[in-house]
C-alpha cells in the first residue's frame, strides 16, 4: 500500500502531510509503527496513571491537584473553576466535593456577588498542594527514559502545541 500524501492533506483541511512508516501497522507492537496520536495518547496514559499514584499520597487525583493551584490565587466560583479546568460544571461538582470531603477547600459566599457560592482552599489544602506539586517528583514521572536535552527539546514541542490549541480555540 503506497501512502498517498495528497489524500491525506485533503482529508484534514490545513494539515501538512508527515512521512509515515509505511505500511503504517496500527495493530503493531512497535511503537515507531504507530501514528502520533497513538503514541501520545500510550504516554499521556502512562503519566495519569503513575501521576495519580503519586497524588493518591495526599488523597489527590489528577483532576482535583489544577483546582487546588487555581485557588491559590483566591475563591472562585465552581463555574470559573469548571472553565479554567476544560470541563463541566456537573464535573466540577464532584471534584469539588471530593476536596472539601478531603478537607482541601470549603465553600461559602462569594464575595464578589452574595448569590453565588466560592471555592476557596484550606490550609491543608494549600500544603497537600505544594508538597504534591514538588518539581522534581512531576519531571521524574513525565520524563523517564529522557536526557536533559531530550527533555529541552519535549517541552519545546509542548508548549508550541499548547500554544497553537490556545489559538485554535481563540
Amino acid at each position: 500500500m503506497q501512502h498517498d500524501d495528497a489524500r491525506d492533506a485533503a482529508a484534514a483541511p490545513g494539515a501538512e502531510a508527515h512521512a509515515w512508516p509505511d505500511p503504517v501497522d496500527p495493530t503493531s507492537d512497535d511503537p515507531r509503527e504507530w501514528p502520533t496520536g497513538r503514541l501520545l495518547f500510550t504516554v499521556v496514559r502512562r503519566i495519569e496513571h503513575d501521576w495519580n499514584a503519586h497524588l493518591a499520597g495526599w488523597n489527590l487525583n489528577h483532576a482535583g491537584f489544577p483546582v487546588l493551584l487555581h485557588l491559590f490565587a483566591g475563591p472562585r466560583t465552581q463555574r470559573e473553576l469548571a472553565t479554567l479546568n476544560g470541563v463541566t460544571e456537573q464535573t466540577m461538582s464532584r471534584v469539588v466535593a471530593r476536596l472539601e470531603r478531603a478537607g482541601y477547600v470549603t465553600r461559602g459566599d462569594d464575595p464578589r456577588d452574595r448569590r453565588r457560592r466560592a471555592v476557596a482552599v484550606t490550609d491543608a489544602g494549600r500544603h497537600a498542594a505544594a508538597e504534591a506539586g514538588r518539581l522534581q517528583p512531576a519531571e521524574d514521572l513525565t520524563a523517564r527514559g529522557l536526557d536533559d536535552d531530550d527533555v529541552a527539546r519535549l517541552r519545546e514541542i509542548l508548549v508550541t502545541l499548547v500554544r497553537a490549541q490556545r489559538d485554535a480555540d481563540d
